[in-house]
Formats: C-alpha cells, sequence, structure tokens
C-alpha cells in the first residue's frame, strides 16, 4: 500500500471515539518523548519515562538533569501540537526559538576535556541561534561541518520563508514537506544543542498541521535514520548552503526513509485500534503476541489491581506459583512490567490492545 492508501485507511477510522483518542495519546506521549530523548542519550527507561510522564512519580535512580530534560520535552510536544492547531498562523523563526527554549529551559555550561589535558568550557544558550560553530563526527569517522554562526540567521529565515510559499503552494505532500524541512533543518543545525529533538518535533507539527497522524523515530532504529540522513549528504553536498536549499530528488534516500517510516508508524496505529485480542499488547511500538493465554489474564489483573499478590495472580492464570515467577522475571526483564519498590505494587508498561 502507498502511503496515501494507508492515510485513508486510517480517516477511515474517524472519528475516533473518546477512549480510542485518550488510549492513543497516553502511547505516543510516552513513546515520542522517551525515544527523541533516548536518541540523544538521555537515561531514563521506557518505564521511567511512562511513570514521570503520566504519573508525576520518580522512581529507581535517575539523573536529575534527564527528569528535567524528559518533563520539558513533554512541555514542547504539547505546545508544539497546540501550535499545529494554529492552521492561519503562519511558521515563524520566533516559535522555533520558543520551542528550543522550552526544551533546553535555560543557558548552561559544558566543560570539555582537550588532548593536551587543558579544559575548556562554552554556554549552551536557550533560544538563540548559536555563537559558535558545531559539526559532528559520523559514525564513518568523518567531520560534517553545519551553518557557521554568521550564516544561520539568513539560513534560517530561508527555510521558514520556503517552508509558508510551499504549503500555500500546496505542490508537496505533507510527508514530503515534513521530510525536506527535518533534512534542511539537520544541515543548518541552528543551535548548539537539541537540535535533532526539534527536527523530530517539527516534522510531526508539520504532519499534525494537516492532518495526518504523528510519529515517533524509534531510538532503536537509530542506525537507519542516521544512514538515510548520510546517504542524503553524499548526494547533496558539504556545503551547508546547498544542504540547506536541498531538493526532494537530492535527498530522495531520506525521503525513502521517512515515508516508510510514516506508513509503519500509521499501519501500527490502524492495528492497535482495531485488533481486539485478549493476547495482543503493545510496548514502545512493536505488536507483542504472547503464546500462552495465562499471560494476558495475569497482565490484566496487575492493571485492574496493582496491589495484586503472587497467590492471586497464580490463581488468575491458573498456574501454579513457581510457574508464575518465571512469567513474572521474563516480563521484568524484557521491561514489560515492574514492581514497586515503595508498596509492592505492580506497574504494567505494556499496552493491551482492548
Amino acid at each position: 500500500m502507498t502511503v496515501n492508501e494507508i492515510y485513508d485507511k486510517w480517516m477511515s477510522l474517524h472519528p475516533l471515539n473518546e477512549g480510542d483518542q485518550h488510549r492513543l495519546s497516553m502511547k505516543f506521549t510516552v513513546e515520542y518523548n522517551y525515544n527523541s530523548n533516548h536518541i540523544e542519550g538521555n537515561t531514563l527507561t521506557y518505564g521511567q519515562t511512562e511513570l514521570l510522564l503520566l504519573f508525576g512519580k520518580v522512581v529507581g535512580e535517575a539523573e536529575v538533569r534527564d527528569i528535567q530534560e524528559m518533563t520539558a520535552s513533554n512541555v514542547g510536544l504539547k505546545m508544539m501540537t497546540e501550535e499545529a492547531m494554529l492552521k492561519d498562523v503562519p511558521l515563524t523563526q520566533n516559535f522555533i526559538r520558543i520551542l528550543h527554549k522550552t526544551l533546553l529551559r535555560e543557558d548552561y555550561t559544558v566543560f570539555r576535556n582537550l588532548p593536551c589535558g587543558q579544559t575548556t568550557s562554552y554556554v549552551i544558550h536557550a533560544g538563540q541561534y548559536k555563537t559558535r560553530p558545531n559539526s559532528v563526527i559520523t559514525r564513518y569517522g568523518d567531520r560534517f561541518e553545519y551553518a557557521s554562526p554568521e550564516e544561520t540567521p539568513a539560513l534560517m529565515s530561508d527555510l521558514v520563508d520556503w517552508y509558508n510559499e510551499a504549503e500555500t503552494k500546496g505542490d508537496l505532500s505533507p510527508v514530503e514537506l515534513a521530510a525536506l524541512f527535518h533534512y534542511r533543518y539537520i544541515r543548518i543545525h541552528p543551535f548548539e544543542d537539541g537540535n535533532g529533538r526539534i527536527a523530530r518535533l517539527m516534522v510531526n507539527y508539520i504532519l499534525a498541521r494537516h492532518g495526518w497522524p504523528m510519529i515517533v523515530v524509534r531510538s532503536r532504529k537509530k542506525s537507519e535514520y542516521l544512514d538515510a540522513l548520510h546517504q542524503s549528504d553524499k548526494i547533496v553536498g558539504d556545503a551547508p548552503s546547498a544542504g540547506s536549499h536541498a531538493t526532494l530528488i537530492q535527498i530522495r534516500h531520506f525521503l525513502a526513509y521517512f515515508t516508510e517510516l510514516v506508513k509503519t508508524e500509521i499501519s501500527n496505529d490502524i492495528l492497535f485500534l482495531t485488533e481486539h485480542n485478549e493476547n495482543v499488547w503493545w510496548y514502545d511500538g512493536e505488536r507483542v503476541s504472547f503464546r500462552s493465554l495465562s499471560t494476558g489474564k495475569m497482565l490484566r489483573l496487575m492493571l485492574l489491581n496493582p496491589a495484586a499478590t503472587l497467590e492471586e495472580l497464580s490463581t488468575e492464570a491458573r498456574i501454579n506459583v513457581s510457574a508464575l515467577k518465571k512469567q513474572l522475571k521474563l516480563l521484568t526483564d524484557k521491561g514489560y512490567v515492574r514492581r514497586m519498590e515503595k508498596n509492592g505494587n505492580w506497574h504494567v508498561m505494556i499496552i493491551p490492545t482492548c
């Protein structure tokens, strides 16, 4: 199926009932924030992210900065979603800078150890374009330079003006618009930090603005994401100005990757809402089918009664306690369930289809 055919199938499910809207929203909130931040090195687990964002709880060992970063990410997601609904308001550089300030919260200093043994430092500015050059050492070992601080304001002005004009013309589909904006933005890399997170927010801003479901770039597939960008970089060339004005033909590798990503994400949303099987569950965008009916029964009791004892779970699942403990260990090892340290209650992170 083409991406447009999958989109039409998605739209045929609308209007969604309130329950489905809520389930999908909660699922997306956790999955988007966890993956977008995990790609950049945030150490919170999927379960910690869910408890933090949905219940305001912090469990286990966690860096304060990672907690603050994840919380700010969710605020940015809400801000972006609200802005995307204002379809008569054009995109502005100011909105992108405000979004960046929301994610980073405040200026902070980064310290780096030099090969000579000395330490250097520089300030990351929240909501302001970069004041020093930035580059990246790719996975292939070469250094890739982004736009200079001097070039950045003009290139960002070009990017926003192009987007607003292209949106008005309507020659590009929302998927093409989002992919091209993402690529051009990344080649500018206008901020000293947080560019990847902003790019992924802006992709969803564009999709949501045009009535498409928002998508998640999965951290477990980070290499595919980076490879698609790299393949397009080889065609576009090294010059930042060329990258910031790249065409769809030039970024065809990234466009193909992004189109498949959108197809997969929408297809999974459809499956999540339409498949009604007590033994099928979802975890971080993946469909999990349990062979044993006892697993689903046990998980459902945990959801209904987080304080359920092993004996109660054993009775519900119709297996002995020894077999139950083995299943619990497997579920815990995979991150599907967790037993809370303070009260011993169960926290189920895997989501039922019905």
